[in-house]
């Protein structure tokens, strides 16, 4: 559970650092840069920023604004506090399997404007790796189950499949974009104080058709 509101967390501390906003336009942020909160509701957003307001990373202030009656309501305007902004730079900073999982890639991704470029290429490798590993796996899954499938089944792996391969595809392509641009002018960028290197590791699937391919595997 820790590491759902974490992401939430971090989208909302990589939003703040853009501009201060209050919690409706947040909430529209959030729907439309990040797919994974497209149904984000604001009982799941406002415990989030009390939480990062006891934290200290942080602060609201008031600001009045005139209802529709006249009269004057305060509205709350969310922006980062000093700490807010080292803890993002940590974050930013930060690469590890946690930073190619399916929800927390999404995040990290949609902050890159903010990433050093060498934590860009670890982060998109490390996708990459995840993914071509999973890819072998279900096709393994799939060539020993074939024959049980229904014509419905069948087609809802060829989808899952299709999907990851064009994920991959399109790492591919920012990779090379992104080594393109590093040799182009070396050492244009530095890496970010706090960075931190691990290994890509495993974990669940991005589509439900690869996850019950994956499923049907472990059974065997």
């Amino acid at each position: 559970m820790r590491a759902k509101s974490d992401v939430l967390d971090h989208a909302i501390l990589g939003l703040l650092h853009r501009t201060p906003m209050h919690g409706y336009e947040l909430r529209k942020q959030l729907n439309l840069v990040l797919g994974s909160f497209r149904a984000l509701s604001y009982g799941s957003l406002y415990p989030a920023l009390r939480s990062l307001a006891e934290r200290g990373l942080i602060h609201g202030v008031d600001e009045d604004r005139l209802s529709t009656r006249g009269s004057r309501r305060a509205r709350i305007v969310y922006q980062l506090t000093a700490a807010g902004k080292e803890h993002l730079v940590e974050v930013l900073g930060s690469v590890g399997p946690s930073a190619w999982d399916d929800e927390e890639f999404d995040v990290r991704f949609s902050l890159f404007g903010q990433t050093d470029a060498e934590t860009r290429l670890l982060i998109l490798e490390g996708r990459r790796m995840r993914l071509t590993e999973r890819l072998e796996l279900v096709r393994q899954s799939l060539a020993r189950a074939r024959e049980r499938m229904d014509e419905y089944t069948a087609e809802l792996q060829r989808h899952g499949l299709d999907t990851v391969e064009r994920e991959v595809a399109w790492l591919d392509q920012l990779i090379d974009n992104e080594r393109a641009a590093r040799s182009v002018a070396p050492g244009r960028e530095a890496t970010k104080p706090g960075h931190k290197a691990t290994t890509p590791g495993h974990k669940a699937t991005t589509t439900a058709a690869v996850s019950l391919a994956a499923r049907d595997s472990e059974k065997e």
